[in-house]
Protein backbone atom coordinates (compact mmCIF):
# COMPACT_ATOMS: atom_id res chain seq x y z
CA UNK A 1 0.00 0.00 0.00
CA UNK A 2 1.42 3.12 -0.82
CA UNK A 3 1.54 6.87 0.37
CA UNK A 4 2.73 9.11 3.27
CA UNK A 5 1.06 8.04 6.85
CA UNK A 6 -0.02 4.26 5.96
CA UNK A 7 -1.04 2.10 8.16
CA UNK A 8 0.67 -0.32 7.29
CA UNK A 9 3.46 -1.81 4.66
CA UNK A 10 2.32 -4.16 2.14
CA UNK A 11 3.90 -7.40 2.38
CA UNK A 12 7.52 -8.21 0.47
CA UNK A 13 8.63 -11.53 -0.95
CA UNK A 14 10.61 -12.14 2.17
CA UNK A 15 7.53 -14.08 4.45
CA UNK A 16 8.07 -14.09 8.09
CA UNK A 17 7.30 -17.33 10.12
CA UNK A 18 3.43 -17.98 9.43
CA UNK A 19 0.85 -18.28 12.40
CA UNK A 20 -1.17 -21.87 12.61
CA UNK A 21 -3.81 -21.05 9.59
CA UNK A 22 -7.48 -20.18 11.83
CA UNK A 23 -10.74 -18.32 11.65
CA UNK A 24 -10.32 -14.46 12.34
CA UNK A 25 -12.20 -14.34 15.67
CA UNK A 26 -14.08 -11.40 15.36
CA UNK A 27 -12.95 -7.71 16.77
CA UNK A 28 -12.91 -7.40 20.17
CA UNK A 29 -12.70 -3.47 22.02
CA UNK A 30 -13.93 -2.16 25.43
CA UNK A 31 -17.78 -1.08 25.10
CA UNK A 32 -17.38 2.67 25.55
CA UNK A 33 -15.26 4.31 23.38
CA UNK A 34 -14.35 7.65 24.48
CA UNK A 35 -12.25 8.66 21.28
CA UNK A 36 -10.90 6.68 18.80
CA UNK A 37 -8.40 8.67 15.98
CA UNK A 38 -7.96 6.05 13.41
CA UNK A 39 -4.38 6.42 11.52
CA UNK A 40 -4.20 8.83 8.02
CA UNK A 41 -4.79 6.80 4.83
CA UNK A 42 -3.85 8.04 1.61
CA UNK A 43 -6.47 5.85 -1.18
CA UNK A 44 -4.49 3.53 -3.06
CA UNK A 45 -3.18 3.53 -6.62
CA UNK A 46 -6.37 0.80 -6.93
CA UNK A 47 -9.01 4.10 -6.83
CA UNK A 48 -10.21 2.69 -3.72
CA UNK A 49 -12.11 6.14 -2.44
CA UNK A 50 -12.91 6.89 1.16
CA UNK A 51 -16.62 5.89 0.82
CA UNK A 52 -15.68 2.70 -0.45
CA UNK A 53 -13.37 2.59 2.52
CA UNK A 54 -16.10 2.59 5.04
CA UNK A 55 -18.22 0.52 3.07
CA UNK A 56 -16.19 -3.72 3.13
CA UNK A 57 -18.98 -5.63 1.20
CA UNK A 58 -18.43 -2.43 -1.35
CA UNK A 59 -14.70 -2.76 -0.98
CA UNK A 60 -14.52 -6.26 -1.53
CA UNK A 61 -16.54 -6.49 -4.77
CA UNK A 62 -14.09 -3.28 -6.07
CA UNK A 63 -10.94 -5.12 -5.37
CA UNK A 64 -12.68 -8.05 -7.42
CA UNK A 65 -13.26 -5.87 -10.43
CA UNK A 66 -9.54 -4.36 -10.10
CA UNK A 67 -8.13 -7.84 -10.33
CA UNK A 68 -10.35 -9.38 -13.16
CA UNK A 69 -9.21 -6.06 -15.24
CA UNK A 70 -5.79 -6.72 -14.13
CA UNK A 71 -5.18 -10.44 -15.13
CA UNK A 72 -8.22 -10.18 -17.83
CA UNK A 73 -9.85 -13.67 -16.14
CA UNK A 74 -13.17 -14.63 -17.27
CA UNK A 75 -14.96 -14.33 -13.80
CA UNK A 76 -13.55 -14.90 -10.46
CA UNK A 77 -14.57 -14.77 -6.81
CA UNK A 78 -13.74 -12.96 -3.69
CA UNK A 79 -14.16 -15.38 -0.29
CA UNK A 80 -13.87 -14.95 2.89
CA UNK A 81 -13.44 -16.93 6.32
CA UNK A 82 -16.67 -16.83 8.27
CA UNK A 83 -15.20 -16.51 12.08
CA UNK A 84 -18.61 -18.29 13.05
CA UNK A 85 -18.89 -21.12 11.05
CA UNK A 86 -14.84 -21.69 10.05
CA UNK A 87 -16.54 -22.04 6.53
CA UNK A 88 -15.64 -20.43 3.51
CA UNK A 89 -18.10 -17.99 2.23
CA UNK A 90 -18.24 -16.32 -1.31
CA UNK A 91 -18.60 -12.63 -0.06
CA UNK A 92 -18.43 -11.56 -4.27
CA UNK A 93 -18.40 -12.66 -7.77
CA UNK A 94 -18.41 -11.34 -11.20
CA UNK A 95 -18.83 -13.44 -13.99
CA UNK A 96 -20.55 -16.71 -12.39
CA UNK A 97 -24.57 -17.58 -11.58
CA UNK A 98 -25.75 -16.13 -8.79
CA UNK A 99 -26.00 -19.48 -7.37
CA UNK A 100 -22.58 -20.45 -6.82
CA UNK A 101 -22.65 -18.07 -3.80
CA UNK A 102 -24.64 -20.51 -2.08
CA UNK A 103 -21.55 -22.98 -2.12
CA UNK A 104 -19.89 -23.06 1.52
CA UNK A 105 -16.35 -25.05 1.13
CA UNK A 106 -14.42 -26.14 4.73
CA UNK A 107 -10.91 -25.00 5.09
CA UNK A 108 -8.92 -27.03 3.12
CA UNK A 109 -11.29 -28.29 0.93
CA UNK A 110 -10.15 -27.66 -2.63
CA UNK A 111 -7.77 -25.32 -4.23
CA UNK A 112 -9.70 -22.44 -1.88
CA UNK A 113 -9.43 -24.12 1.26
CA UNK A 114 -6.00 -24.89 0.34
CA UNK A 115 -4.96 -21.57 -0.02
CA UNK A 116 -6.63 -20.32 3.57
CA UNK A 117 -5.11 -22.88 5.18
CA UNK A 118 -1.54 -22.92 3.71
CA UNK A 119 -1.78 -18.76 2.77
CA UNK A 120 0.15 -19.78 -0.11
CA UNK A 121 -0.39 -18.48 -3.37
CA UNK A 122 -2.15 -21.86 -6.19
CA UNK A 123 -1.44 -20.63 -9.90
CA UNK A 124 -3.21 -23.62 -11.90
CA UNK A 125 -2.33 -23.76 -15.94
CA UNK A 126 -4.92 -26.61 -16.37
CA UNK A 127 -7.63 -27.44 -13.34
CA UNK A 128 -8.03 -30.59 -15.29
CA UNK A 129 -4.85 -32.16 -14.11
CA UNK A 130 -5.14 -30.51 -10.42
CA UNK A 131 -6.55 -33.16 -8.02
CA UNK A 132 -7.42 -30.23 -5.41
CA UNK A 133 -9.78 -28.69 -8.14
CA UNK A 134 -13.32 -28.65 -7.13
CA UNK A 135 -15.68 -27.91 -10.09
CA UNK A 136 -17.75 -25.36 -10.16
CA UNK A 137 -17.88 -24.24 -13.98
CA UNK A 138 -17.22 -26.73 -16.59
CA UNK A 139 -15.58 -24.17 -18.91
CA UNK A 140 -13.02 -23.07 -16.37
CA UNK A 141 -9.27 -24.21 -17.79
CA UNK A 142 -6.98 -22.23 -15.48
CA UNK A 143 -7.18 -20.61 -12.21
CA UNK A 144 -5.22 -17.89 -9.69
CA UNK A 145 -5.93 -18.25 -6.09
CA UNK A 146 -3.90 -15.43 -3.60
CA UNK A 147 -4.57 -15.51 0.10
CA UNK A 148 -5.79 -12.11 1.63
CA UNK A 149 -4.02 -12.12 4.97
CA UNK A 150 -3.33 -9.51 7.56
CA UNK A 151 0.01 -10.16 9.59
CA UNK A 152 -0.12 -13.56 9.42
CA UNK A 153 -3.36 -14.46 9.58
CA UNK A 154 -5.34 -15.61 6.63
CA UNK A 155 -9.02 -13.23 6.02
CA UNK A 156 -9.89 -14.83 2.85
CA UNK A 157 -9.05 -16.11 -0.47
CA UNK A 158 -9.17 -14.85 -4.18
CA UNK A 159 -9.80 -16.55 -6.76
CA UNK A 160 -9.72 -15.90 -10.38
CA UNK A 161 -10.69 -18.27 -13.67
CA UNK A 162 -10.00 -18.07 -17.21
CA UNK A 163 -11.65 -20.48 -20.05
CA UNK A 164 -8.09 -20.66 -21.61
CA UNK A 165 -5.07 -23.07 -20.59
CA UNK A 166 -2.36 -21.30 -19.01
CA UNK A 167 -3.87 -18.04 -18.91
CA UNK A 168 -2.31 -16.28 -15.65
CA UNK A 169 1.03 -15.89 -15.40
CA UNK A 170 4.41 -14.39 -12.30
CA UNK A 171 3.21 -11.13 -13.06
CA UNK A 172 -0.19 -11.81 -12.79
CA UNK A 173 0.11 -13.55 -9.24
CA UNK A 174 2.77 -10.90 -8.17
CA UNK A 175 0.02 -8.25 -8.92
CA UNK A 176 -2.93 -10.24 -7.54
CA UNK A 177 -0.26 -10.96 -3.90
CA UNK A 178 -0.05 -7.09 -3.90
CA UNK A 179 -3.63 -6.33 -4.44
CA UNK A 180 -4.69 -8.84 -1.84
CA UNK A 181 -1.97 -7.26 0.52
CA UNK A 182 -3.97 -4.21 0.01
CA UNK A 183 -7.18 -5.50 -0.16
CA UNK A 184 -6.25 -6.62 3.59
CA UNK A 185 -5.76 -3.44 4.88
CA UNK A 186 -8.70 -1.87 3.93
CA UNK A 187 -10.79 -4.36 4.81
CA UNK A 188 -9.40 -4.43 8.55
CA UNK A 189 -9.93 -0.90 8.46
CA UNK A 190 -13.44 -0.93 7.36
CA UNK A 191 -14.34 -3.73 9.81
CA UNK A 192 -12.70 -1.54 12.12
CA UNK A 193 -14.71 1.38 11.91
CA UNK A 194 -17.95 -0.63 10.82
CA UNK A 195 -17.59 -1.95 14.54
CA UNK A 196 -17.01 1.27 16.10
CA UNK A 197 -19.59 2.65 14.18
CA UNK A 198 -21.90 -0.83 15.37
CA UNK A 199 -20.79 0.11 18.89
CA UNK A 200 -21.53 3.71 18.59
CA UNK A 201 -24.78 3.06 17.37
CA UNK A 202 -25.31 0.59 20.36
CA UNK A 203 -24.46 2.59 22.51
CA UNK A 204 -26.48 5.22 21.60
CA UNK A 205 -29.56 2.30 21.35
CA UNK A 206 -28.97 1.14 25.17
CA UNK A 207 -29.30 4.40 26.58
CA UNK A 208 -32.64 4.90 24.53
CA UNK A 209 -33.60 1.58 25.99
CA UNK A 210 -32.43 1.87 29.73
CA UNK A 211 -34.49 4.98 29.63
CA UNK A 212 -37.28 3.37 28.17
CA UNK A 213 -37.13 0.21 30.50
CA UNK A 214 -36.90 2.29 33.45
CA UNK A 215 -39.51 4.83 32.94
CA UNK A 216 -42.02 1.52 32.82
CA UNK A 217 -44.63 1.16 35.75
CA UNK A 218 -45.76 -2.34 35.51
CA UNK A 219 -43.47 -5.28 36.33
CA UNK A 220 -45.25 -7.24 33.39
CA UNK A 221 -44.85 -4.08 31.12
CA UNK A 222 -41.19 -3.61 32.20
CA UNK A 223 -40.57 -8.01 31.38
CA UNK A 224 -41.54 -7.66 27.77
CA UNK A 225 -40.03 -4.23 27.05
CA UNK A 226 -36.73 -5.84 28.36
CA UNK A 227 -36.67 -8.68 25.66
CA UNK A 228 -37.94 -7.10 22.95
CA UNK A 229 -35.13 -4.56 23.24
CA UNK A 230 -32.74 -7.18 24.07
CA UNK A 231 -33.44 -9.08 20.69
CA UNK A 232 -33.60 -5.53 18.34
CA UNK A 233 -30.13 -4.86 20.36
CA UNK A 234 -28.35 -7.86 19.99
CA UNK A 235 -30.06 -8.68 16.51
CA UNK A 236 -30.95 -12.41 17.31
CA UNK A 237 -33.80 -14.99 17.03
CA UNK A 238 -35.31 -15.16 20.54
CA UNK A 239 -34.82 -12.99 23.73
CA UNK A 240 -36.25 -14.52 26.96
CA UNK A 241 -35.83 -13.58 30.73
CA UNK A 242 -36.32 -16.16 33.37
CA UNK A 243 -36.81 -14.42 36.92
CA UNK A 244 -36.06 -16.87 40.43
CA UNK A 245 -39.37 -17.82 42.11
CA UNK A 246 -39.93 -17.40 45.97
CA UNK A 247 -37.67 -20.21 47.30
CA UNK A 248 -34.69 -19.41 45.21
CA UNK A 249 -34.74 -22.67 43.33
CA UNK A 250 -35.92 -22.67 40.37
CA UNK A 251 -36.17 -20.27 37.38
CA UNK A 252 -39.39 -19.05 35.77
CA UNK A 253 -39.86 -17.77 32.11
CA UNK A 254 -41.47 -14.61 32.97
CA UNK A 255 -40.96 -12.87 29.42
CA UNK A 256 -39.85 -13.93 25.72
CA UNK A 257 -39.64 -12.13 22.67
CA UNK A 258 -39.50 -14.25 18.80
CA UNK A 259 -40.15 -17.51 20.71
CA UNK A 260 -42.69 -20.06 20.09
CA UNK A 261 -45.63 -22.08 21.87
CA UNK A 262 -43.42 -24.65 22.94
CA UNK A 263 -40.76 -22.44 24.69
CA UNK A 264 -42.97 -20.19 25.91
CA UNK A 265 -44.87 -23.09 27.32
CA UNK A 266 -41.80 -24.36 28.93
CA UNK A 267 -41.65 -25.60 32.78
CA UNK A 268 -39.84 -23.92 35.42
CA UNK A 269 -36.05 -24.79 35.32
CA UNK A 270 -34.21 -26.02 38.75
CA UNK A 271 -31.30 -23.89 39.48
CA UNK A 272 -28.97 -27.11 40.57
CA UNK A 273 -29.88 -28.81 37.56
CA UNK A 274 -29.66 -26.52 34.33
CA UNK A 275 -27.40 -24.88 32.60
CA UNK A 276 -29.08 -21.26 33.07
CA UNK A 277 -28.57 -22.23 36.82
CA UNK A 278 -25.38 -22.46 36.31
CA UNK A 279 -25.28 -18.62 35.50
CA UNK A 280 -26.94 -17.69 38.34
CA UNK A 281 -25.14 -19.65 40.87
CA UNK A 282 -21.95 -18.37 39.42
CA UNK A 283 -22.71 -14.89 38.30
CA UNK A 284 -21.18 -15.20 35.00
CA UNK A 285 -22.20 -15.32 31.67
CA UNK A 286 -22.74 -18.68 29.58
CA UNK A 287 -22.09 -19.46 25.75
CA UNK A 288 -23.21 -22.42 24.11
CA UNK A 289 -22.20 -22.12 20.58
CA UNK A 290 -24.65 -24.90 18.98
CA UNK A 291 -27.41 -26.23 21.65
CA UNK A 292 -27.99 -29.17 19.29
CA UNK A 293 -24.53 -30.66 19.98
CA UNK A 294 -23.47 -29.57 23.53
CA UNK A 295 -24.10 -32.18 26.46
CA UNK A 296 -24.50 -29.80 28.88
CA UNK A 297 -27.79 -28.37 27.36
CA UNK A 298 -30.63 -30.90 28.13
CA UNK A 299 -33.79 -29.31 25.85
CA UNK A 300 -32.23 -30.37 22.37
CA UNK A 301 -36.00 -31.14 20.98
CA UNK A 302 -37.49 -27.71 21.90
CA UNK A 303 -34.98 -26.01 20.63
CA UNK A 304 -34.67 -27.89 17.10
CA UNK A 305 -38.36 -27.37 17.02
CA UNK A 306 -37.97 -23.92 17.60
CA UNK A 307 -34.76 -23.40 15.32
CA UNK A 308 -32.56 -22.40 18.00
CA UNK A 309 -28.56 -22.55 17.78
CA UNK A 310 -26.33 -20.39 19.68
CA UNK A 311 -27.47 -19.23 22.73
CA UNK A 312 -25.63 -16.20 25.15
CA UNK A 313 -27.16 -16.19 28.71
CA UNK A 314 -26.13 -13.64 31.29
CA UNK A 315 -27.33 -12.95 34.95
CA UNK A 316 -29.65 -10.29 36.40
CA UNK A 317 -27.86 -8.74 39.44
CA UNK A 318 -28.99 -6.69 41.26
CA UNK A 319 -27.00 -5.56 44.89
CA UNK A 320 -24.87 -7.92 45.04
CA UNK A 321 -27.87 -11.25 44.53
CA UNK A 322 -28.78 -12.74 41.05
CA UNK A 323 -32.49 -12.37 40.72
CA UNK A 324 -32.50 -14.15 37.13
CA UNK A 325 -31.22 -15.16 33.52
CA UNK A 326 -31.72 -12.74 30.40
CA UNK A 327 -31.27 -15.25 27.53
CA UNK A 328 -30.70 -14.82 23.67
CA UNK A 329 -30.66 -17.73 21.08
CA UNK A 330 -29.58 -16.85 17.45
CA UNK A 331 -31.08 -19.33 14.41
CA UNK A 332 -27.89 -19.96 12.92
CA UNK A 333 -24.36 -20.96 14.27
CA UNK A 334 -22.88 -17.66 16.03
CA UNK A 335 -19.60 -17.02 17.89
CA UNK A 336 -20.53 -14.09 20.14
CA UNK A 337 -17.31 -11.80 20.88
CA UNK A 338 -16.71 -10.11 24.19
CA UNK A 339 -18.39 -7.11 23.14
CA UNK A 340 -21.54 -8.59 22.31
CA UNK A 341 -21.17 -10.35 26.06
CA UNK A 342 -20.69 -7.00 27.98
CA UNK A 343 -23.27 -5.32 25.71
CA UNK A 344 -26.20 -7.79 26.78
CA UNK A 345 -24.87 -7.92 30.18
CA UNK A 346 -25.06 -4.09 30.29
CA UNK A 347 -28.52 -4.73 28.99
CA UNK A 348 -29.30 -7.23 31.96
CA UNK A 349 -27.47 -4.44 34.42
CA UNK A 350 -30.14 -2.13 33.55
CA UNK A 351 -32.93 -4.40 33.58
CA UNK A 352 -32.01 -5.56 36.71
CA UNK A 353 -32.15 -1.87 38.18
CA UNK A 354 -35.60 -1.72 36.41
CA UNK A 355 -36.91 -4.81 37.44
CA UNK A 356 -35.95 -4.32 41.43
CA UNK A 357 -37.62 -0.61 40.50
CA UNK A 358 -40.97 -1.80 39.78
CA UNK A 359 -41.02 -3.82 42.47
CA UNK A 360 -40.66 -1.21 44.65
CA UNK A 361 -42.81 0.57 43.31
CA UNK A 362 -45.90 -1.87 43.44
CA UNK A 363 -44.69 -2.65 47.61
CA UNK A 364 -45.46 1.34 47.94
CA UNK A 365 -48.54 1.25 46.24
CA UNK A 366 -49.91 -1.31 48.04
CA UNK A 367 -48.66 0.26 51.45
CA UNK A 368 -49.98 2.86 50.53
CA UNK A 369 -53.13 1.43 49.94
CA UNK A 370 -52.96 -0.40 52.74
CA UNK A 371 -52.56 2.67 54.78
CA UNK A 372 -55.27 4.33 53.31
CA UNK A 373 -57.60 1.57 54.40
CA UNK A 374 -55.98 1.55 57.59
CA UNK A 375 -56.62 5.19 57.57
CA UNK A 376 -60.37 4.52 57.00
CA UNK A 377 -60.79 1.46 58.95
CA UNK A 378 -59.62 4.07 61.99
CA UNK A 379 -61.69 6.33 60.65
CA UNK A 380 -64.62 4.00 60.35
CA UNK A 381 -63.70 2.55 64.11
CA UNK A 382 -63.80 6.41 65.50
CA UNK A 383 -66.84 6.98 64.25
CA UNK A 384 -68.72 3.39 65.13
CA UNK A 385 -67.27 4.15 68.67
CA UNK A 386 -68.93 7.53 68.86
CA UNK A 387 -72.50 6.44 67.35
CA UNK A 388 -72.00 3.46 70.06
CA UNK A 389 -71.36 5.99 72.83
CA UNK A 390 -74.36 7.86 71.57
CA UNK A 391 -76.78 4.39 71.76
CA UNK A 392 -75.89 2.87 74.86
CA UNK A 393 -77.28 5.72 77.05
CA UNK A 394 -80.82 5.91 75.64
CA UNK A 395 -80.57 2.41 75.29
CA UNK A 396 -79.49 1.43 78.49
CA UNK A 397 -82.41 4.16 79.51
CA UNK A 398 -85.17 1.95 77.19
CA UNK A 399 -84.32 -1.14 78.92
CA UNK A 400 -84.92 -0.05 82.53
CA UNK A 401 -88.27 1.73 81.37
CA UNK A 402 -89.53 -1.27 79.13
CA UNK A 403 -88.22 -3.74 82.48
CA UNK A 404 -90.55 -1.37 84.81
CA UNK A 405 -93.61 -1.60 82.33
CA UNK A 406 -93.64 -4.79 81.47
CA UNK A 407 -93.39 -5.20 85.37
CA UNK A 408 -96.37 -2.94 86.34
CA UNK A 409 -98.08 -3.96 83.35
CA UNK A 410 -100.64 -6.62 82.91
CA UNK A 411 -100.43 -8.42 79.65
CA UNK A 412 -102.33 -11.10 77.64
CA UNK A 413 -100.10 -13.77 76.04
CA UNK A 414 -99.95 -11.74 72.77
CA UNK A 415 -98.94 -8.95 74.44
CA UNK A 416 -95.85 -10.85 76.82
CA UNK A 417 -94.55 -12.44 73.84
CA UNK A 418 -94.12 -9.15 71.79
CA UNK A 419 -92.73 -7.73 74.63
CA UNK A 420 -90.36 -10.52 75.08
CA UNK A 421 -89.17 -10.19 71.53
CA UNK A 422 -88.72 -6.33 72.17
CA UNK A 423 -86.45 -7.11 75.10
CA UNK A 424 -84.33 -9.83 72.92
CA UNK A 425 -83.94 -7.39 70.38
CA UNK A 426 -82.63 -4.55 72.92
CA UNK A 427 -80.13 -7.22 74.74
CA UNK A 428 -78.77 -8.06 70.78
CA UNK A 429 -78.54 -4.41 70.50
CA UNK A 430 -76.49 -4.21 73.80
CA UNK A 431 -74.21 -6.82 72.31
CA UNK A 432 -73.61 -5.25 68.87
CA UNK A 433 -72.39 -1.95 71.10
CA UNK A 434 -70.13 -3.87 73.33
CA UNK A 435 -68.32 -6.08 70.01
CA UNK A 436 -67.85 -2.71 68.66
CA UNK A 437 -66.44 -0.83 71.79
CA UNK A 438 -64.29 -4.32 72.44
CA UNK A 439 -62.76 -3.40 68.50
CA UNK A 440 -61.98 0.01 68.88
CA UNK A 441 -60.61 -0.53 72.58
CA UNK A 442 -58.08 -2.57 71.13
CA UNK A 443 -56.49 -2.95 74.33
CA UNK A 444 -53.23 -4.37 75.27
CA UNK A 445 -53.25 -7.80 76.26
CA UNK A 446 -52.01 -8.73 80.14
CA UNK A 447 -49.91 -12.04 79.82
CA UNK A 448 -50.07 -14.92 82.28
CA UNK A 449 -49.47 -18.43 81.99
CA UNK A 450 -52.53 -20.04 80.51
CA UNK A 451 -53.03 -23.66 80.38
CA UNK A 452 -54.78 -23.91 76.94
CA UNK A 453 -56.58 -27.30 77.27
CA UNK A 454 -58.00 -25.94 80.33
CA UNK A 455 -59.14 -23.06 78.57
CA UNK A 456 -60.59 -25.05 75.88
CA UNK A 457 -62.80 -27.38 77.99
CA UNK A 458 -64.11 -24.40 79.73
CA UNK A 459 -65.47 -22.65 76.52
CA UNK A 460 -66.41 -26.59 75.05
CA UNK A 461 -68.67 -26.56 78.63
CA UNK A 462 -70.12 -22.45 77.96
CA UNK A 463 -71.67 -23.75 74.32
CA UNK A 464 -72.71 -27.35 74.53
CA UNK A 465 -76.33 -26.28 74.83
CA UNK A 466 -75.74 -24.31 71.80
CA UNK A 467 -73.88 -26.94 69.93
CA UNK A 468 -76.30 -29.89 70.84
CA UNK A 469 -79.51 -27.70 70.12
CA UNK A 470 -77.94 -27.29 66.41
CA UNK A 471 -77.43 -31.23 65.78
CA UNK A 472 -73.59 -30.38 65.95
CA UNK A 473 -70.71 -32.72 67.19
CA UNK A 474 -68.13 -31.56 69.03
CA UNK A 475 -64.59 -33.20 69.45
CA UNK A 476 -61.34 -32.60 70.58
CA UNK A 477 -57.98 -33.38 68.68
CA UNK A 478 -55.02 -32.34 71.29
CA UNK A 479 -51.53 -32.85 72.27
CA UNK A 480 -51.24 -33.67 75.74
CA UNK A 481 -49.78 -32.27 78.21
CA UNK A 482 -49.03 -28.98 76.72
CA UNK A 483 -46.56 -26.25 78.28
CA UNK A 484 -48.93 -23.39 79.69
CA UNK A 485 -49.01 -20.34 77.43
CA UNK A 486 -48.44 -16.73 78.58
CA UNK A 487 -51.45 -15.28 76.63
CA UNK A 488 -54.63 -12.80 77.96
CA UNK A 489 -57.00 -15.50 78.76
CA UNK A 490 -59.71 -13.49 78.57
CA UNK A 491 -58.75 -12.11 75.22
CA UNK A 492 -57.87 -15.66 73.54
CA UNK A 493 -61.13 -16.60 74.86
CA UNK A 494 -62.64 -14.58 72.97
CA UNK A 495 -61.03 -15.11 69.83
CA UNK A 496 -62.03 -19.12 70.45
CA UNK A 497 -65.59 -18.31 70.83
CA UNK A 498 -66.10 -16.11 68.14
CA UNK A 499 -64.17 -18.90 65.78
CA UNK A 500 -66.45 -21.38 67.52
CA UNK A 501 -69.98 -19.30 66.91
CA UNK A 502 -68.69 -18.19 63.85
CA UNK A 503 -68.22 -22.23 62.45
CA UNK A 504 -71.73 -23.28 64.17
CA UNK A 505 -73.04 -20.35 62.11
CA UNK A 506 -71.63 -22.39 58.95
CA UNK A 507 -73.76 -25.61 59.89
CA UNK A 508 -77.32 -24.60 60.06
CA UNK A 509 -78.19 -27.84 59.36
CA UNK A 510 -75.73 -29.49 62.08
CA UNK A 511 -72.74 -31.35 61.31
CA UNK A 512 -69.15 -31.84 63.38
CA UNK A 513 -66.71 -29.40 65.00
CA UNK A 514 -63.65 -30.24 66.22
CA UNK A 515 -61.37 -28.10 68.10
CA UNK A 516 -57.22 -29.17 68.35
CA UNK A 517 -54.35 -28.20 70.29
CA UNK A 518 -50.56 -28.97 69.19
CA UNK A 519 -46.69 -27.45 69.71
CA UNK A 520 -45.78 -26.47 65.85
CA UNK A 521 -42.28 -25.30 64.38
CA UNK A 522 -42.78 -22.54 61.92
CA UNK A 523 -39.65 -20.61 60.41
CA UNK A 524 -37.56 -21.85 62.97
CA UNK A 525 -39.68 -20.51 65.93
CA UNK A 526 -42.08 -22.45 68.01
CA UNK A 527 -45.63 -21.81 68.22
CA UNK A 528 -48.95 -23.05 70.23
CA UNK A 529 -51.57 -23.95 67.31
CA UNK A 530 -55.46 -23.94 68.53
CA UNK A 531 -57.18 -25.55 65.26
CA UNK A 532 -61.16 -24.95 64.73
CA UNK A 533 -62.30 -26.85 62.03
CA UNK A 534 -65.90 -27.40 60.79
CA UNK A 535 -67.66 -29.65 57.74
CA UNK A 536 -70.00 -26.62 56.66
CA UNK A 537 -70.52 -24.63 54.17
CA UNK A 538 -67.43 -23.27 53.62
CA UNK A 539 -66.14 -20.14 51.79
CA UNK A 540 -64.61 -19.00 48.03
CA UNK A 541 -61.52 -17.58 47.53
CA UNK A 542 -62.56 -14.17 47.41
CA UNK A 543 -65.07 -14.21 50.87
CA UNK A 544 -61.66 -15.40 52.55
CA UNK A 545 -59.87 -12.30 51.09
CA UNK A 546 -61.97 -10.12 52.70
CA UNK A 547 -62.59 -12.44 55.75
CA UNK A 548 -60.81 -10.18 58.04
CA UNK A 549 -62.52 -6.81 56.87
CA UNK A 550 -64.66 -5.30 60.01
CA UNK A 551 -68.76 -5.23 58.94
CA UNK A 552 -68.50 -7.80 56.06
CA UNK A 553 -70.08 -11.07 56.83
CA UNK A 554 -70.49 -14.33 54.67
CA UNK A 555 -73.45 -15.22 57.64
CA UNK A 556 -77.39 -14.31 56.94
CA UNK A 557 -77.61 -12.76 60.21
CA UNK A 558 -75.02 -10.85 62.00
CA UNK A 559 -72.28 -7.81 62.07
CA UNK A 560 -69.03 -9.53 60.62
CA UNK A 561 -67.50 -7.95 63.37
CA UNK A 562 -66.26 -11.33 65.20
CA UNK A 563 -63.50 -12.27 62.92
CA UNK A 564 -62.36 -8.80 62.70
CA UNK A 565 -61.79 -8.79 66.34
CA UNK A 566 -59.72 -12.30 66.23
CA UNK A 567 -57.39 -11.23 63.91
CA UNK A 568 -56.72 -7.56 65.92
CA UNK A 569 -56.43 -10.11 69.19
CA UNK A 570 -53.96 -12.14 66.89
CA UNK A 571 -51.98 -9.36 66.30
CA UNK A 572 -52.31 -7.95 69.83
CA UNK A 573 -50.02 -11.56 70.44
CA UNK A 574 -47.58 -11.24 67.72
CA UNK A 575 -49.55 -14.51 66.54
CA UNK A 576 -51.22 -15.19 63.28
CA UNK A 577 -54.42 -16.38 62.33
CA UNK A 578 -54.78 -19.00 58.89
CA UNK A 579 -57.18 -19.91 56.83
CA UNK A 580 -58.14 -22.29 54.68
CA UNK A 581 -61.80 -23.51 53.30
CA UNK A 582 -63.88 -24.31 49.98
CA UNK A 583 -67.17 -23.82 49.19
CA UNK A 584 -69.43 -27.19 50.78
CA UNK A 585 -66.37 -28.85 52.15
CA UNK A 586 -66.10 -26.60 55.64
CA UNK A 587 -63.42 -24.25 56.83
CA UNK A 588 -60.17 -25.00 59.13
CA UNK A 589 -58.87 -21.50 61.14
CA UNK A 590 -56.01 -22.19 62.83
CA UNK A 591 -54.23 -19.46 65.69
CA UNK A 592 -50.79 -19.68 65.88
CA UNK A 593 -49.35 -17.71 68.88
CA UNK A 594 -45.29 -17.37 69.76
CA UNK A 595 -44.76 -19.90 72.44
CA UNK A 596 -41.48 -17.68 73.44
Amino acid sequence: MKGKGSPMKAKTATKKPRQAPRAPAPLEAEFIVSEVVPAPVTPPASGLNLGLFLDPKRAISHFLEIGIGKTGATCGSFILINPNTGLLDIEATRGMPLRIRRTKLHLGEGVTGWVATTGKAMRIPDVRKERKYVTVLPKVRSELAVPVEHQGQVLGVINLDSVHLAHFSEEHERAMTGLAAEAAEWLRYGWELTALRAKDQQLNALVQMGRSIVSMTGLDETLSGIVANGARLMKTRVCSLMLLGPDKKELVLRAACGAGLRYQNRPPLRVDESLVGAVVKRKKPCIVFNVETDPRYHEVAMAREEGLVSMLAVPLIFAAEAIGVLNVYTDELHRFSNQEIKLLQTLADLSAVAIERTRLLTRVVDTEESLRQSERLSALGLLAAEVAHEIRNPLTVMQMLFHSLVSSTPMNAAASEDARIIEEKMRHMNRIVDQILSLVRSAEPIKEPVDLGHMIDDIVLLVRHKLHRQGIEIRRDSEAPLPPARVDRAQIEQAILNLVLNAVGAMPEGGALTIGTSMEEAEGESYFSITVRDNGVGMSAEQIDNLFAPFLTTKQHGTGIGLAIVARIMENHSGRIEVESKPKRGTRFRLLLPAG
